[in-house]
């Protein structure tokens, strides 16, 4: 294909994927009260914990605090939504520059990658009320909780993005030993690095005082790395042993 035929396959690309983009945020607004509802059960929870409900609930500082918040809830959820159809178009366009090799190895990293993210999704969901009614407990008897919606939006989304990004690390590592970039042995050699950003990361996306769900992040990124690390020295003991087969009938 000439340059001009690329730009026009990845313009039409660009706009399905955009379509679809659109269609899904549109049925995901439909879906913020429900989102939002769940999203704010750890604020529920404080307030009857604290016996405060007219002390503790979420706050819209401005006027459009509330349409801006479910549009904000309705793109991000809409780029999951849409993931299948722009993520199709994405790998449609590169495949006919990909080998048969790489193309394998693309799918096989997808269908590692995109299980272990939302599997991190779910953990930062799970660790997310935690973090709310235990720092809620620090708040003196005298004060309110007033949650700022934007912030708290801002607060629960990151952290699953953060949770669910951490998860498809693993992914990440095993790619490179298949690209030939680092060894297995390479890998498994900074353990020590390893597991200590996964109980810095573990410490940071939740309380300091919650020490139940620290240890068990910290224990799951440290698993995966593990299990990252034997998985490239497997492929690795392969790949030697091809060679070995292919100099011995070589000879």
């Amino acid at each position: 294909m000439s340059l001009a035929a690329h730009l026009t396959e990845l313009r039409r690309r660009l706009v399905i994927g955009l379509i679809a983009l659109v269609v899904g945020g549109i049925v995901a607004f439909f879906l913020t009260d429900w989102i939002i509802w769940a999203m704010t059960e750890p604020i529920r929870v404080v307030s009857e914990q604290r016996g405060m409900e007219d002390k503790v609930g979420l706050m819209y500082q401005t006027v459009t605090g509330p349409f801006d918040m479910r549009l904000r809830i309705a793109f991000a959820v809409g780029i999951l939504l849409s993931a299948p159809v722009w993520l199709w178009q994405l790998w449609a366009f590169l495949m006919p520059g990909l080998t048969r090799k790489e193309i394998r190895y693309t799918i096989g990293f997808v269908a590692a990658a995109i299980p272990l993210f939302f599997a991190g999704v779910y953990v930062g969901w799970w660790v997310m009320p935690h973090i709310v009614e235990l720092m809620a407990t620090f708040t003196p008897d005298s004060a309110a909780n007033w949650y700022d919606s934007k912030y708290y939006y801002d607060f629960v989304f990151k952290l699953l993005l953060v949770v669910g990004i951490s998860f498809v690390v693993p992914v990440f590592l095993v790619a490179l030993n298949l690209a030939g970039i680092m060894t297995g042995r390479a890998i498994l050699k900074g353990w020590r690095v390893a597991v200590l950003i996964a109980v810095v990361f573990a410490g940071l996306a939740t309380p300091a005082a919650d020490v139940v769900s620290m240890l068990m992040l910290a224990g799951i990124l440290i698993v995966l790395f593990f299990a990252a690390a034997g998985l490239s020295m497997l492929f690795d003991r392969r790949r030697a042993k091809r060679q070995r087969a292919t100099v011995g009938e070589s000879s």
